[in-house]
C-alpha cells in the first residue's frame, strides 16, 4: 500500500480517484463471453451454502426464500433471482452452478463450461484469522474468505483446461466477477469494535487490499475481463437501521438512511476505485470494470415510485415486525415471520438482502445506466438479445 495514500484522510480520496479515472486507459474492445466465474458473499451465492455443514444462513435454504421465480429455496438469499442471474440472462448463459455442487459431484462436469459460482453466504474479504487475532467472536463456520474462494478456482483449473493454450482461450473468453465482498467484514467490526467512523476507516485499506490482491492473481492466471462491484449502501439496510437506531434525526438523510454508515461504505468504494485505476495502468490490456452497486441501489430510496416500490418500501417484505418489519428474533423463514403479498413493492426481501425486483433494477442499471466504468457492454449483445433479456427479466 502506498504510504502517502495510507496517511491521507478520507476526504482526499476523491482527488486521487479523479486523477486516476481521467488517465488514458487502453482497454480491450468489447467481446462476447461464454462463461462467468463469480466470487463473493450472500448477495452473490447461488447455492454453495447448501453444501457446508453446519450451514451459515439456514433460513436462506427454507421457504419462503425462492418463492417468486424458482418457487422453492435454491440457496439464494432472496425471493428469486439475484444480480448474478440477471447478468447471466443478459449474456444468454445458464444460471451459474455453485462450485461446491460441482465439487461434490451433484452436477455433471459439463456444467463448468459456462462457468461456476464460488460466492458463499457469510464470506469475508479478510481471512478468519484476522478477526480471531483481534479477539473478535467469529462464527466457527466462517472460513470461506475471498482467498479461500480463489483457491477453489485454482483447484478447478485442471478441470477447465488441458494445456496452457487451452487455459488462455477459456479464461480470455470468461467474465470474472469479484464481489461484492467486504460487508461481512464491516459487520464483524461494527459488532465488536465500534460504531465510530474514524475507528472503522483504517480497516478499509486492509479489506480493499485483499480484493485487489485477488484481482492481481486472477489476472496473472489469465483473466482478461473482470467486473468488480462496490459495496451496497448498507446505511439503508433495515437490519442495521434497526440495530443502530438513534433518536437523533440528524443522523439520517432524507431517504431515512444512516448517513455515517453510508459514508463508511462510500469511502470503501472510493478507495476500491482508486486501486482499480492503478491496476488498469499496470495491466492496460485487461478490462477492469467497476460496478457501482452503491448508487445503482441508492436511486431506489430517492425515487421509489419510479421503480414500482410502494410507500412501505423502506420496510422488509419478509420479517417479524418492528419499525422496518425486521426483528432479530423472528427473521424471514422463522415461524414468527410473515412474507408480504407482493415482494416487487419492496426493496428488501429480508433484513439484509434485496428482493428479486430490486436486483433486477440494479442489473438493468448496470447494463443501461451510468453505473459501470468502463461501460459494461459486449459486441455479441444485439438489440434482439437485449430485448430477450428484458422479457426474461420481467417474467
Amino acid at each position: 500500500m502506498n504510504q502517502h495514500l495510507h496517511q491521507s484522510p478520507p476526504q482526499r480520496w476523491g482527488c486521487f480517484l479523479f486523477l486516476l479515472l481521467h488517465l488514458q486507459l487502453h482497454v480491450p474492445a468489447d467481446a462476447c463471453y461464454t462463461s462467468i466465474f463469480s466470487f463473493g458473499d450472500s448477495i452473490t451465492d447461488t447455492g454453495n451454502t447448501y453444501f457446508i455443514s453446519p450451514q451459515l444462513t439456514p433460513n436462506c435454504l427454507i421457504p419462503p426464500y425462492g418463492q417468486t421465480y424458482f418457487h422453492h429455496p435454491t440457496g439464494r438469499c432472496s425471493d428469486g433471482r439475484i444480480i448474478l442471474d440477471f447478468i447471466a440472462d443478459y449474456m444468454a448463459i445458464p444460471h451459474l452452478t455453485p462450485y461446491l455442487a460441482f465439487k461434490n459431484g451433484v452436477v455433471p462436469r459439463g456444467t463448468i463450461h459456462h462457468g461456476l459460482n464460488f460466492a458463499i453466504a457469510g464470506a469475508t474479504a479478510l481471512d478468519r484469522t484476522f478477526f480471531e487475532d483481534k479477539g473478535f467472536v467469529v462464527d466457527p463456520t466462517t472460513n470461506y474468505s475471498l482467498t479461500v474462494q480463489l483457491d477453489w478456482f485454482k483447484d478447478l483449473l485442471p478441470s477447465l483446461c488441458t494445456s496452457p493454450s487451452s487455459c488462455k482461450e477459456v479464461l480470455s473468453s470468461s467474465l470474472f466477477i469479484v464481489g461484492e465482498i467486504g460487508v461481512n467484514d464491516y459487520g464483524y467490526l461494527l459488532e465488536e469494535e465500534t460504531t465510530e467512523l474514524a475507528k472503522l476507516t483504517p480497516y478499509i485499506h486492509q479489506i480493499v487490499s485483499v480484493i485487489t490482491s485477488v484481482i492481481r492473481e486472477l489476472i496473472n492466471l489469465g483473466a482478461v475481463t473482470l467486473m468488480v462491484p462496490g459495496s451496497i449502501p448498507l446505511g439503508c439496510n433495515p437490519g442495521y437501521l434497526t440495530e443502530l437506531a438513534t433518536t437523533n434525526k440528524e443522523e439520517y438523510d432524507r431517504s431515512g438512511c444512516l448517513k455515517w454508515l453510508n459514508k463508511l461504505y462510500g469511502q470503501h468504494n472510493e478507495l476500491l476505485q482508486i486501486e482499480l485505476g492503478r491496476l488498469r495502468v499496470l495491466h492496460p490490456n485487461v478490462n477492469i470494470i467497476y460496478a457501482d452497486y452503491f448508487n445503482a441501489a441508492l436511486q431506489f430510496y430517492r425515487s421509489p415510485e419510479q421503480f414500482g416500490f410502494g410507500r412501505d418500501f423502506i420496510k422488509v417484505c419478509c420479517g417479524g415486525g418492528g419499525p422496518y418489519n425486521f426483528n432479530g428474533t423472528a427473521v424471514c423463514g422463522d415461524a414468527g415471520a410473515i412474507a408480504c403479498d407482493d415482494p416487487s413493492e419492496y426493496i428488501y426481501w429480508d433484513g439484509y438482502h434485496y428482493t428479486e425486483a430490486a436486483y433486477r433494477w440494479m442489473a438493468k442499471a448496470l447494463f443501461d445506466g451510468p453505473y459501470t466504468f468502463p461501460k459494461f457492454s459486449f459486441s455479441c449483445i444485439t438489440p434482439e438479445t437485449s430485448g430477450d433479456f428484458n422479457n426474461r427479466a420481467m417474467k
